[in-house]
């Protein structure tokens, strides 16, 4: 009697163990991730500026979830091999067809010019330049400081004011120049993406004036429009010269008619005329 209820007990424990490692084992299954498809994307194998043509020296491929496609991307370097990027990236970031230059457009300065836009190059020093924190993406107002055209050959006044506002920055660099003694000097040039319309401004405020930059946040794109400064007014604190007032006269006052005398000598009449003074 004892052994049967041996043999129950055992059995009835050997039910239960397999129960607990079936429980076990379906939970285990479900912790364990199940293996993700994958496919291979084109990335940036090194940081990559604006203008840089990319190739197989400078792309590799990666493994990417296939479930998670990313519009615009390549999953074979020969697609894009030969385009230029037209905005920078970083190691490993994914090589998108928005980030490049059409094929036809080469690679360069150049490539990074949207249509209807011009690259305008400006000489500029540290000071001008912020200190060197313009650089390639910042955004810029340019201001620029010159004589009036009626101060010319007078009295000088010297007016500052912003000619350009929320301008981005393609490019800074460094060109050489010859100075007074024709020896070669390093001269700091930042490259401004402007309209045709601004490009003119600009080109002028140049070569007649001095130009400042003045960096601004990127997303602050508000357009101001600052109410220009005068020498006169920010040094000696006197008033904004005005425009003189025009006089407007009235029409001439008719002069009074002559007097006429009717002279009767004999049989002759005749007219005379004396002018009216108005007073005698």
């Amino acid at each position: 009697m004892n052994r049967n209820r041996l043999i129950i007990g055992v059995a009835g424990a050997l039910v239960v163990a397999l129960l607990a490692s079936a429980f076990v084992y379906r939970q285990y299954k479900l912790q364990v991730p199940k293996a993700v498809a994958s496919q291979y994307i084109v990335v940036a194998n090194d940081p990559l500026q604006v203008g840089a043509r990319v190739d197989a020296s400078n792309l590799k491929l990666i493994a990417w979830p296939a479930d998670k496609p990313v519009a615009g991307m390549f999953t074979k370097i020969d697609d894009c091999s030969g385009r230029a990027l037209i905005t920078p990236v970083v190691m490993n970031e994914p090589i998108l067809d928005s980030k490049l230059a059409p094929r036809q457009a080469g690679a360069g300065l150049p490539a990074t010019i949207p249509e209807g836009m011009r690259a305008l190059s400006v000489a500029v020093n540290d000071v001008v330049g912020v200190a060197g924190f313009v650089i390639p993406g910042t955004t810029v107002d340019v201001l620029v400081t010159g004589m009036l055209p009626a101060a010319r050959g007078g009295s000088d006044n010297n007016i500052t004011r912003t000619i350009l506002e929320d301008v981005r920055v393609l490019a800074a660099g460094q060109k050489i120049e010859q100075d007074k003694d024709g020896k070669p000097v390093s001269v700091p040039v930042v490259t401004l993406l402007v309209t045709p319309e601004a490009a003119v401004k600009l080109a002028m405020a140049s070569t007649e004036g001095k130009i400042q930059l003045a960096l601004r946040n990127t997303i602050d794109t508000k357009i101001t429009e600052p109410a220009p400064v005068l020498q006169a007014v920010l040094f000696e604190g006197v008033a904004q010269p005005q425009a003189p007032r025009r006089i407007v006269k009235g029409k001439p006052v008719p002069p009074p008619p002559p007097y006429q005398i009717e002279v009767i000598s004999g049989d002759k009449h005749t007219t005379k005329s004396f002018p009216n003074e108005g007073q005698f």
